[in-house]
This record gives structure tokens, sequence and C-alpha cells, in this order.
């Protein structure tokens, strides 16, 4: 063999090497690499180092199966007419690992771009058609009802193209300043009427609780007036009877002893009307003073005692 051959044979040599390593390359992890052949569809090659027919097979995708996510501020309108901000965030990935759902992530469209402007118009126009059902109200207390609407229109769409919306979480909705100053003046005259009543029903418990508090006092008053009119009953009562026995009592020994029984009586007069001026306590008592005044009263006086003494 010549030198001419030799080094022939080395550069052919040295060619095929460079073929044969020019067909090896890597997928990094969390992608999955999309082979065609001609420009036709041949096969998917996972994370690692792979080989491809050099000068026949190109790489003609990487295709990420990690989560994507993108944030989205958008207007709608509500039934009656009120404009409604919305600021969100789109979390979404590959549906799975399969070779169809690949092949669709791949070939569905032409570029990352025209998919997020597709998946971004069909979340916004999802929440626009179910707001402009709602009034403004409402919108604020159906953050969850949303999302919820939008994942199940969405998914449908999503799931053609090879994806999965994970989660659409609503951050922040916001209406014109003039609407939000009408909403502030709302809830504040709502919680002066809230504070309004809560005062009424206070008062009406206190003038409640007071007429019962003094229900209870005028009855309880009215019990102890019984009960010590009931006393001073049975007090003044007893008095006439002890009065009553004690003026027998002395009649009896005057009698026995031959005395007459109008000295006691006579006593008797002249120890009330000292009383009288004693206990009166300025009160003005009108008594007949005469001497046939004091005999009527000691005439009633002894017909008294005969009553008693016959009793």
């Amino acid at each position: 063999m010549d030198i001419a051959q030799f080094l022939s044979s080395y550069w052919w040599a040295i060619l095929l090497v460079i073929i044969v390593f020019s067909g090896l390359f890597t997928i990094n992890q969390g992608y999955i690499g999309v082979i065609t052949m001609f420009g036709k569809y041949r096969r998917i090659v996972r994370p690692g180092l792979n080989f491809k027919i050099p000068l026949l097979e190109t790489v003609y995708k990487k295709i990420s199966i990690q989560n994507r996510s993108v944030e989205l501020e958008f207007q709608a309108v509500t039934q009656d007419q009120a404009n409604v901000y919305f600021k969100s965030m789109l979390l979404y990935a590959v549906q799975n690992e399969t070779e169809s759902t690949i092949k669709k992530v791949a070939f569905k469209f032409i570029s990352d771009r025209d998919l997020m402007q597709a998946l971004v118009r069909t979340i916004e126009g999802n929440i626009r058609s179910f707001v402009a059902t709602k009034k403004q109200a409402e919108v604020l207390g159906l953050r969850r009802e949303i999302v919820e609407h939008v994942k199940v229109e969405v998914d449908h769409s999503l799931e053609d193209w090879g994806y999965h919306l994970l989660d659409l979480q609503i951050n922040d909705i916001t209406f014109d300043k003039v609407i939000l100053d009408s909403m502030s003046k709302v809830v504040a005259s709502n919680n002066l009427k809230a504070a309004a009543e809560n005062e009424g029903q206070a008062l009406l418990i206190t003038k409640t609780k007071q007429a019962e508090a003094d229900g209870n006092s005028i009855k309880i008053s009215a019990e102890a007036e019984k009960e010590a009119a009931r006393l001073r009953g049975q007090g003044v009562a007893l008095f006439r009877k002890e009065v009553a026995a004690g003026m027998t009592e002395a009649a009896e020994q005057m009698k026995q002893a031959n005395l007459d029984t109008n000295v006691i009586l006579f006593s008797m007069w002249t120890e009330a009307i000292k009383n009288f001026a004693e206990y009166g306590k300025g009160n003005v008592i009108f008594l007949d003073g005469s001497a046939e005044g004091m005999e009527s009263t000691m005439k009633q006086i002894q017909a008294l005692m005969v009553k008693q003494a016959g009793v």
C-alpha cells in the first residue's frame, strides 16, 4: 500500500467517525425530543444520550414536560355594564409523556408563541363569557366559581392540544374608580344601618330588662306592703285585745276593792290626751274637752269594758 492509498483510507476513517459522532445527541432532563426524517415524524427520544441517523434524521423539537406559568391581565364586562379588571396566574403542563400526546404538542402549533396566544385568548374568552352573565355585586364573591367554570371549559381545548390546566388563580379583581367609590359608600351605609339596628336592639333589651326590673321591684314592694299591713293589723288587734284584757282586769280589781271605776276611766282619758300631745308630730287632733264630752267618752269606754267582760 502506497502513501496515497494510506492517506485516503485514513481520511475516510476520520470522516466515518465524524459522521457517526454527528449522530449522537443528548436530551436534557425535563424534555422529550421529537425526531423527524425528511420532514415527517419518526419517533420520540427520552432524556440522556441518544443516536439519530446522520444526515437523514433531525431533532425537530425538544418538548418541555415541566410545569409552565403565565400571568394574565384582561378586562371583562358584567351584565349591568360594569368594567371588571382581572389579574390571574395560569399554571399548565404537557398532559403526559405518551407518544400521541407529544405528537400533538409538537405539531399542533407552529411555535410556543402561537400556543401561548391561543391559551391566553381561550382563558380570557371563557372568563368574559361567564362574567357577562353576572352583575357587578356578584363578581367579587364568585372567584371560586369563575375558576371552576374556566377549568371545565378550557380543559377540553387543552386536551386536544396535548396540555392540561393544572391551576388557575385569580389574584386580583378590581373595578373602575367610580364603581369602587359607590361600592364603598354602599358598604359604609350598610355598616351604619347595621350599627343603628344593633343599637336599637341593645336599647330595646335595656328597656325591657329595666321594665322587668321595675315590675319585679313593684311586685316585691307590693308583697312587702301586703305583709306589713297584715302584721300591722295583727298588731292592732293584739293591742286592742291586751288593752281590753287589762281594762277588764283593772275594773274587776277596783270592783273588789269597792272603788269607783270612773277613776281609771279618767286616768285613761288623761293618759290618752298626753300621748296625743307627745306623739302627734304636729298633727291637729280635735277632741271634745268639755265635761259632757268627757262623760260621753267615758260611757263609751265603760260599754266597751262591759262588752269585753261579757266576752
